[in-house]
């Protein structure tokens, strides 16, 4: 039994040199894991600026940083791991071999809108664990009765996951179909390198075509 409490506030202001937004996230956990009392949390700090220059482009440049607890001690009575309840990875990780449990994740990206139905994305992320006590959780959730969903794998006591390269193109050819492309390259730090000796490293990329009813 878990209850999750939490807000957010979300902020525009124009400017001289173009909108600055912000965005701010928090979420705290309480209730019962099992056995064990669960106390846990998650804060997401965000920023854009979309400058005036290259009104053809229209970019939007963001930063970000986002942490969330991990469990520090496996053997005493609390589960300090922040758990994913319902989650829905795909417009935050288009490569997702990670999630937002035991993870710290600072990116930046930018962001070009050539025309009214395309848009262009690029970023960088550094990927981490919160705790070297914890493990790297992958997974989206309980998608079926039957699955939990989620898969643990250990840290071999290190923290670095992960520098994250990534480009997508999202194209509306009209009201009914879009078309989009993805292609990223993650950099295995300590913890990936533990576990898959041989290469460290992952690409993945995909072609999507998208139909509306």
């Amino acid at each position: 039994r878990i209850g999750s409490f939490g807000g957010h506030y979300i902020h525009a202001v124009e400017t001289a040199a173009g909108p600055l937004d912000f965005l701010l996230w928090g979420n705290l956990q309480t209730g019962r894991w099992g056995r064990l009392d669960h106390r846990a949390g998650a804060v997401a700090i965000e920023a854009g600026w979309q400058p005036l220059e290259l009104p053809k482009l229209r970019p939007w440049l963001r930063g970000g940083f986002f942490h969330s607890s991990g469990d520090e001690d496996p053997l005493d009575s609390k589960h300090g791991a922040f758990f994913q309840i319902l989650p829905t990875p795909r417009p935050y990780a288009r490569f997702p071999f990670y999630n937002l449990m035991n993870n710290e994740d600072a990116f930046l990206s930018l962001t070009a809108r050539p025309h009214k139905n395309v848009t262009l994305t690029g970023e960088v992320r550094a990927l981490r664990l919160s705790s070297r006590n914890d493990l790297w959780y992958l997974g989206g959730g309980a998608f079926q009765p039957w699955t939990f969903g989620y898969v643990g794998r250990p840290s071999g006591g290190g923290r670095g996951l992960a520098s994250l390269y990534d480009v997508s193109a999202d194209w509306r050819l009209n009201a009914h179909f879009g078309l989009n492309g993805y292609v990223g390259y993650a950099n295995g730090k300590s913890v990936v390198s533990s576990i898959y000796r041989k290469d460290k490293n992952g690409r993945f990329g995909y072609l999507e075509l998208l139909y509306r009813f």
